[in-house]
């Protein structure tokens, strides 16, 4: 073990130790986030903002969640709760939501393959690969196991976690680059051509990590009708390094580079016997496992407590999911010279996730339950990602939460069970345009471009419109339309519907005033749901 390693062993140690032993239980994460902010803020001189009225928080917390907004009935029993409690409360009943680790599911298989994989032939057959996500999510999976599973995946590509390196074919160093940043939070793609010239990876650190995977091998199969793979891997095979691309020549031999772990040692293992062969492994739907396994070790090493990448990785990307840019910015980028913002609260959400056993669920309650998040969005400053946490960050909804939201707000689902169907989330209509008209949400650092594509679709999608908000029984639409209640109330409930608040009273005024100019207000009705769901307001978070 290299002698920077052995340091960090000795202090990861002492860090379990201190954890096991009670110190860092003293109190509540939520506690510590907020102390450690308000230190922050008062060292900066920077005055936060107030907290985050009921229905700003309602619609945050349901968007992070289940990746939807409440119903106006949901929003409307929210707000007329007077309890203390309220809030954690309806943490507590959307973590048990089932629509929570389908939520997390989309967010993370964004994060594996983004919205567009360079392989044409992934797009559509993610399908196991997100299923798997959705069980372990729903089960509450320690995040070291998920990791593992993900390390060691293998097996068919139509069965899980295999799809992982399956868009990785023959291309180990791309594999490299992924784990590197993904589960790592590790930039090393720099590296690849040259020695890093912002950071102390050097090309042999980085083929050195490209040599656990050069090993794995695609079966291809075909399941389903589809065009498959079968993930496995072989007892042999190097990845050869010709240096420097300034230096390399045309038909120059590259010198085998033994596996070795990000900044760490070269791993030993043990020779292959004499006149050793690899079996064919064509047409095989369960091949034989290798005689030694690079991926078993390095899985082992990335999951060890004193492991210098991992945990800082796991609690910077969640962090950064919920309060908008990590501790470390951008998510993806760990490294001596980006020092964390508040490095004293970094390490303890790392001592705390470590004394928690890895547990997701509840990382998410304490970051939720604090103060920090649940500050409301206003405020000074233009940065929508504030450095200090001083306000609650402002971020558009991902093209999959535009299209929960609509057919939530709309009753689009209602009607199709008044109507005697079953709702199915994969189906919404102008779907495929949704995701070609929308930009990838999570490339960790929070970006926004609205785009002239999102413009022109919700202004001439007209089958969108025709299914959304025409009045169908069961509707938003047909609700308004159809009730009995004065026109005030039924506005206040088109507010709750779309834009999780009650209207102003100026708003409430022009809407009732728009509302009554026609004899039949079918028309304007329309009108005025696809108004607010073309406003800025219904495309952010609040």
């Amino acid at each position: 073990m290299t002698t920077h390693l052995a340091r960090h062993a000795i202090l990861s140690l002492v860090v379990l130790v201190v954890a096991s032993s009670g110190r860092a239980e003293d109190k509540p994460l939520r506690q510590a986030i907020d102390a450690e902010l308000e230190a922050a803020w008062q060292k900066e001189k920077i005055t936060p903002s107030p907290p985050a009225s009921d229905a700003e928080f309602m619609r945050r917390v349901y968007l992070d969640l289940v990746g939807t907004i409440p119903t106006a009935d949901e929003a409307a029993a929210f707000l007329k709760d007077a309890a203390a409690d309220k809030r954690s409360r309806l943490i507590d009943q959307l973590l048990a939501d089932p629509r929570y680790s389908e939520q997390q599911a989309t967010h993370w298989d964004l994060l594996f393959f983004g919205r567009h994989p360079s392989d044409s032939e992934l797009t559509g057959r993610r399908e196991a690969f997100q299923k798997w996500l959705k069980e372990k999510f729903a089960k509450n999976e320690r995040y070291d196991r998920i990791a593992r599973e993900l390390l060691l995946a293998q097996g068919g590509t139509y069965e899980g976690p295999a799809m992982f390196f399956a868009q990785f074919r023959s291309r180990p160093e791309d594999a490299a680059e992924a784990v590197s940043r993904l589960i790592l939070g590790t930039q090393i793609h720099c590296a690849r051509c040259h020695d890093h010239p912002f950071d102390k990876w050097s090309q042999t650190d980085f083929y050195g990590m490209a040599g656990f995977f050069v090993r794995l091998s695609f079966i291809e199969t075909n399941e389903g009708g589809k065009r498959h793979y079968v993930v496995a891997e072989k007892s042999s095979g190097e990845v050869l390094f010709t240096g420097s691309v300034k230096t390399q020549k045309p038909g120059q031999k590259g010198e085998p580079v033994p596996a070795r772990f990000l900044g760490g040692d070269v791993l030993e293992e043990p020779p292959l016997p004499k006149d050793f062969k690899e079996p064919d492994m064509k047409g095989m739907k369960t091949p034989p496992k290798p005689l030694f396994s690079r991926r078993e070790k390095f899985a082992e090493w990335v999951l060890r407590p004193e492991n210098p990448y991992f945990t800082k990785a796991a609690v910077n990307r969640v962090w950064s999911q919920f309060m908008g840019r990590g501790l470390v910015d951008p998510v993806d980028d760990l490294r001596e010279s980006h020092a964390p913002s508040i490095p004293t609260l970094f390490q303890t959400m790392q001592e705390q996730f470590v004394a928690h056993q890895y547990d997701m669920k509840w990382l998410i309650r304490e970051v939720l339950n604090s103060r920090a998040y649940q500050m409301s969005s206003s405020g000074t400053g233009a940065d929508p990602r504030p450095q200090w946490y001083e306000r609650a960050r402002v971020r558009p909804l991902t093209a999959e939460e535009i299209m929960a939201a609509m057919r939530q707000a709309t009753g689009f689902d209602d009607a199709i069970r008044m109507s005697g169907g079953k709702p199915d989330a994969t189906k919404t209509p102008d779907q495929n345009y949704f995701l070609q008209s929308f930009g990838d949400p999570t490339n960790g650092r929070g970006e926004f471009q609205p785009s002239l594509n999102e413009h022109l679709f919700f202004n001439n999608s007209g089958t969108l419109r025709q299914s959304l908000i025409q009045p169908k029984k069961g509707n938003l639409a047909d609700h308004l339309a159809t009730s009995q209640a004065p026109w005030e109330d039924r506005i206040d409930r088109l507010f709750l519907a779309v834009l999780t608040r009650p209207p102003k009273e100026s708003e409430r005024q022009k809407f009732k005033e728009y509302l009554l100019a026609e004899k039949k207000p079918e028309a304007a009705i329309e009108e005025a749901i696809w108004v607010l769901l073309n406003t800025a307001e219904f495309r952010f978070n609040h």
